[in-house]
């Protein structure tokens, strides 16, 4: 199998809604449309990134990966703010969703050295809750640079997405006293794409995965759910890693011959 088999870009009823082959499929479908400066920004995102990986061949295995996802909720349905996870499930199908749901809000980072997660928003009494800038400043102090204690930071870059409480001044100057220039961020050293969840390995993998797992044995509480998202992601075996971010070259190539068009339904394959 080339990488370029694990970028395919299809319609699903091209396929079987749970196995292509004997493979596992992922479904994603991207809720945002392109907008007209997007297709140049994601040329120029890509251009730079390829250079670096000629320099450094093994750049996009340093490169850690964040993300979160808004609510998982006990009904099955999970939530990426402009991306929404389908699993094995058909993107056409329509998913009803209550009024007020309990859900989790979910951080981790994901990179070809393993996954730094899951991190669970809580306030103080150890309710769930959504993030903001606070909060974020939190995790990342008290939670994520201390898990980085045992790599090699210097070589290491971190990437995030341009969500407001990611990218206020304060927030972006705590990840550069950590990582210098070695940031990709909106308003960091080096600008992230907007509405490029096809770029990002937690959409494009990591959060349809858990939804095709963690739900099997139908939690009904959410300290359920909690433990499987963290024994599922404890499970996720190295190789399956680096095969996730080698696919990533795969979709830079993508975008720089599609001249930065983005795949509107990404199907990753395992």
């Amino acid at each position: 199998m080339t990488n370029l088999d694990l970028n395919l870009q299809c319609s699903p009823l091209l396929l079987s809604p749970q196995r292509c082959g004997s493979c596992q499929v992922i479904y994603s479908q991207f809720g945002l449309a392109i907008h007209q400066n997007d297709h140049q920004a994601r040329r120029r995102f890509v251009e730079w990134a390829q250079n670096e990986i000629a320099v450094v061949p093994d750049f996009h295995k340093r490169i850690l990966f964040s993300d979160e996802a808004h609510y998982f909720w006990l009904n099955g349905y999970v939530n990426k703010q402009n991306c929404r996870i389908w699993s094995e499930a058909n993107p056409q199908v329509y998913v009803e969703t209550p009024l007020h749901p309990e859900k989790l809000t979910v951080w981790c980072t994901l990179w070809a050295g393993g996954i730094i997660g899951p991190y669970f928003f809580k306030n103080d009494e150890g309710h769930n809750v959504t993030v903001n800038g606070d909060r974020y400043r939190a995790m990342i102090t008290n939670f994520f640079i201390p898990e980085l204690n045992n790599h090699d930071v210097q070589k290491l870059w971190f990437q995030q997405d341009g969500a407001a409480c990611h990218t206020a001044r304060v927030t972006i100057d705590l990840l550069k006293d950590t990582f210098g220039d070695r940031l990709i961020s909106r308003f960091g050293p080096v600008n992230w794409l907007p509405r490029s969840c096809d770029l990002t390995p937690l959409d494009y993998f990591l959060w349809g995965f858990l939804k095709s797992l963690v739900y099997a044995d139908k939690p009904q509480t959410l300290d359920h759910l909690e433990d499987n998202i963290r024994r599922v992601i404890a499970d996720i075996r190295p190789q399956m890693l680096e095969k996730v971010i080698e696919n990533w070259t795969s979709r830079l190539d993508y975008i720089r011959t599609s001249r930065g068009s983005p795949m509107p339904e990404i199907i990753f394959k395992m």
